[in-house]
């Protein structure tokens, strides 16, 4: 354990360390299928968590909890030595649960993230989704994220900084982007997608109070002629 001068806190702004997390998956060849592949498993795929360009993150995450789905064996994999990383084959796609444990110096709790894993390209027009198929292009699926450290310990401060792989937060604080080449594409599909199903509401209400009217009117005016 640190010691107990070590755990003081240091009152400067909040230190950012950086890392990408998620998945890459390359969908087996049926002509080279690896040996003792189910016969289901149609993809070969890698979930990590890493530094930015590689960078180091060993020195502050001690060790990264992967939990798979329930039907792979021993699904709670536990990376306790850089690269953090899993790799399996599979047939569907779910979420997996990643959990990061911090070195001693830091005294903070675990944290945990979340990704969804990707193994079929979605975003493009058919012809384009087909031909990437053909090609078994990988899916890689990222997701940028910043690990806010408020208040450091003087241990951690001191391991933070002579590393080098501090930094101020970001004006947004817990900035995150997915480094998916369809992801961009993907959430302006998904908010295109909403506003047409807003629009499509406000016609439909519109219709009906339009509807409505009419029925008020014709009652107003059938009270009338008595």
């Amino acid at each position: 354990m640190p010691s107990a001068s070590n755990q003081k806190r240091v009152k400067v702004p909040s230190r950012v360390s950086d890392i990408l997390y998620g998945s890459v998956a390359t969908p087996v060849n049926p002509d080279k299928k690896p040996p003792n592949l189910p016969v289901d498993h149609t993809h070969q795929w890698t979930v990590s968590v890493k530094g930015v360009n590689d960078a180091d993150i060993a020195h502050f995450i001690k060790k990264v909890q992967f939990k798979l789905h329930d039907t792979y064996a021993n699904p709670l994999r536990m990376i306790e030595h850089p690269p953090f990383e899993v790799s399996e084959t599979g047939w569907g796609e779910f979420e997996i649960q990643i959990k990061l444990f911090f070195v001693p110096e830091c005294t903070e709790k675990a944290q945990t993230l979340f990704h969804f894993l990707k193994l079929h390209p979605y975003i493009g027009d058919k012809a384009e989704l087909e031909l990437a198929r053909q090609q078994r292009r990988p899916v890689l699926s990222y997701v940028y994220d910043e690990i806010i450290f408020n208040e450091p310990t003087e241990a951690m401060y001191d391991l933070l900084t002579s590393r080098g792989s501090a930094r101020l937060p970001s004006r947004v604080r817990g900035a995150r982007g997915e480094f998916v080449e369809e992801s961009e594409a993907s959430e302006l599909d998904r908010l295109g997608e909403g506003i047409k199903v807003v629009q499509e509401n406000i016609r439909k209400a519109k219709e009906t109070l339009v509807e409505k009217e009419k029925q008020v009117a014709q009652i107003k005016a059938g009270m009338e002629k008595k």
